[in-house]
């Protein structure tokens, strides 16, 4: 988490010491396919994934089920949902995971507290935000290749962010329904699909391992621009920074 926030604000040690201190919690586990939290249930913590992957998804009534977004180590569910009586979607367990609940009131203190972490906090609701805008506009204009492309050029980045991908691969958990429903294609599209980019040279994959060989023409082939995961932000801001006053106005 300290790794992540740090993509958004410059932390002081002692800023990642509190950080640390927060979150002295119990590491909880979750097998794979095992939801830790239900649609419809009430909001009782926000949620860090600590290892593995798991996954925002709704469900219909007649179980069809739409992925709205990927949690990978270092990642949080909606900061603010405590805010909500009642959950409007479930996350579920990808891959065997380790997670923390984190109390919303102790969140809400360290980002009163520290406006630097507090401002880190914003931002990371920002991406969350600027990224669900992406993939809409995955579903709704971008083609197979495009929608599969953006992606798996998206993970990689957020990967890398955490230091959980090097070079041109990287651990790729994900079935072909998962990667269905998350980009609005069946699996045997998806199928299709993913075989079409391996015979372009766009990607190969040996077990669950991705690999990229070349980054610029996956994303050329994608129509994908990393804009909307405003990376490196924290170099990008000149002058005063509103939030080094106060960060009480995230919440």
């Amino acid at each position: 988490m300290v790794r992540r926030l740090g993509n958004y604000s410059r932390l002081a040690s002692d800023e990642e010491a509190v950080i640390r201190q927060m979150l002295m919690l119990p590491v909880r586990f979750a097998p794979a396919r095992r939801d830790l939290i239900a649609q419809g249930a009430p909001p009782r913590a926000v949620f860090l994934i600590v290892s593995g992957w798991a996954c925002q998804f709704k469900t219909l009534e007649d179980g069809r089920r739409q992925i709205v977004g990927f949690m990978l180590p270092g990642d949080t569910c909606d900061m603010n949902n405590l805010v909500l009586t009642r959950m409007d979607h479930s996350i579920g367990a990808v891959t065997d995971v380790r997670y923390m609940e984190v109390p919303g009131e102790a969140l809400q203190r360290v980002a009163m507290n520290y406006p630097r972490i507090g401002r880190a906090f914003w931002w990371q609701m920002l991406v969350s935000i600027s990224t669900q805008r992406e993939w809409t506009t995955n579903l709704g204009q971008r083609n197979a290749l495009e929608r599969l492309g953006s992606l798996l050029c998206e993970l990689a980045l957020r990967l890398q962010a955490v230091g959980l991908a090097g070079g041109e691969s990287y651990d790729l958990p994900l079935t072909q329904t998962d990667l269905a429903d998350a980009t609005g294609l069946t699996s045997v599209h998806v199928n299709r699909t993913l075989q079409q980019m391996r015979t372009s040279g766009l990607i190969s994959l040996s077990g669950r391992v991705l690999r990229i060989p070349n980054f610029a023409m996956l994303e050329e082939a994608s129509l994908f621009t990393a804009d909307y995961l405003h990376t490196g932000q924290r170099d990008g801001r000149r002058g005063k920074d509103p939030f080094e006053a106060s960060a009480s106005s995230i919440w």
